[in-house]
């Protein structure tokens, strides 16, 4: 049951204005868009400084889009925050270079060695750390550093960081799931289009 209850449409002439710099033409905003919303200035702000985008929190365009996506899908699998996986798998996750398998994969135990590359696993080994313990050891650091140099692995943990807040956001609120079905447009063969649960 949601707690805390999204805005409807229609929108402040300032949130739809954001929403159309970061949503295909036709989509229904998310649930946790809707949420944000509700404190209009955090939301205005989260757009206007590029701390959210039409690929989620915090795409400066530097982590490797396949890397970055399944770095998202594993934290919010080991946060439990099935909305956020969901969402992402809807809308995004393909866009991003995810393969159905690779998807799939996020959510279990141990990622297969044969669907990803030896750093992938190493960024997901780091979600799988940072998540639940707070802790890096130095055997991951090691493995982490082969692959990763400083700044690249320190905005691979912001970017961890802010989808566990996701997460906190989500056990509060409760939000309701979306639904979306991918749709073929011309020249948006990946685009989506749907309508969020109210």
């Amino acid at each position: 049951m949601t707690r805390i209850e999204p805005l409807h449409p229609p929108y402040p002439p300032s949130v739809q204005q954001r929403l159309d710099r970061l949503l295909p033409q036709g989509m229904a905003a998310p649930q946790i868009f809707r949420t944000v919303a509700r404190n209009e200035g955090l939301f205005n702000h989260l757009v206007d400084s590029g701390w959210l985008g039409p690929s989620g929190l915090l795409d400066r365009g530097v982590l490797p889009k396949r890397l970055r996506e399944a770095l998202i899908l594993r934290t919010c699998v080991a946060a439990r925050n099935d909305y956020e996986w969901r969402l992402h798998v809807q809308t995004i996750s393909s866009r991003m270079g995810l393969d159905e398998a690779q998807i799939e994969d996020t959510r279990s135990p141990r990622p297969d060695p044969a669907l990803w590359t030896e750093a992938e696993r190493a960024g997901l080994a780091l979600a799988d750390a940072l998540v639940p313990r707070l802790h890096v050891d130095e055997a991951l650091f090691a493995r982490l550093r082969g692959h990763f140099d400083e700044p690249t692995l320190i905005e691979m943990t912001q970017l961890i960081g802010l989808y566990v807040g996701v997460a906190m956001l989500v056990a509060l609120a409760r939000p309701a799931f979306d639904t979306y079905e991918k749709v073929k447009q011309a020249g948006r063969p990946d685009s989506v289009h749907g309508v969020s649960a109210a």
